[in-house]
């Protein structure tokens, strides 16, 4: 995770973004110390990257990169505004140990390459390249399976798409199915038949930018229908205000970079 100290609006490079207003840095570090204080209550071990002035989406930690087995694949962004951020992470991850690999393609880390099971669904339309499908089958020795996004202010997989369960299985998803091009909404119905189903006014909070470990899910408070939903899937909710860092068009996910395989050899480590 990284704290939003220098987090503000100043340029739009999503619908979510609107510089003309306003955004309130100190309320957006009150939201971030209460996802962060959330994590270590739920017995997770949170490690942080220090911000640096000038990039203030750092914040949305989930798209430096994205690391599965100790291997951390650098992230390469598709806007001038974000770039420095790839070289920052990397750096992080070279420093704890990673076995680091620098990104030929443009990708958008864990925005949008999410891991299900032992497969990697990978989203593209807005940012992730194609071609860095297959640079992520390639690093990673994995299923790639890629999902077209549609709608712009699903922009990230991670906007329209979460994981609920990490080991897989047909119920191990929600969606936004409107947010995806009518063959990835085949893929996803055919691999998740079970999945939960999210509607527009849950999906407009970034309901489905959420964190789960298979038991908790932590969501956005906002989001309530599909808190009831996971309820009764016997899951456990968690809800986190991070309307303030909505401005910026990210939420609890986008704040979450999760490290797999890390190099003292724990299963998981966030």
């Amino acid at each position: 995770m990284c704290r939003p100290e220098h987090f503000t609006v100043s340029y739009r490079i999503n619908p979510w973004m609107r510089p003309e207003h306003a955004t309130d840095t100190a309320l957006a570090l009150d939201q971030w110390t209460r996802l962060y204080d959330t994590y270590r209550d739920l017995g997770f071990d949170v490690s942080l990257i220090d911000p640096l002035p000038g990039l203030p989406d750092m914040v949305y930690a989930a798209n430096g990169g994205q690391v599965v087995d100790g291997v951390a694949l650098t992230a390469r962004f598709r806007h001038a505004e974000r770039a420095a951020e790839g070289p920052a992470y990397a750096g992080w991850f070279r420093a704890h140990g990673f076995d680091v690999r620098e990104a030929r393609e443009v990708n958008e880390g864990e925005g949008d390459l999410l891991l299900v099971g032992k497969t990697i669904y990978a989203g593209t339309g807005f940012r992730t390249d194609p071609a860095a499908h297959d640079e992520v089958a390639a690093t990673f020795g994995r299923e790639v399976v890629s999902l077209r996004l549609v709608d712009p202010r699903y922009y990230h997989l991670d906007t329209a798409f979460a994981v609920l369960d990490p080991d897989g299985g047909p119920g191990s998803v929600a969606y936004l199915p409107s947010a995806f091009d009518a063959p990835s909404r085949a893929v996803l119905a055919d691999r998740f038949p079970d999945a939960v189903l999210v509607g527009e006014a849950d999906a407009a909070v970034l309901g489905l930018n959420c964190f789960s470990d298979g038991r908790h899910v932590v969501h956005a408070a906002q989001a309530r229908a599909f808190a009831a939903d996971l309820r009764e899937r016997g899951f456990e909710t968690v809800p986190v205000d991070l309307s303030e860092l909505r401005r910026g068009g990210g939420g609890i996910k986008c704040c979450t970079l999760e490290l797999r395989g890390v190099r003292t050899g724990e299963e998981a480590t966030r």
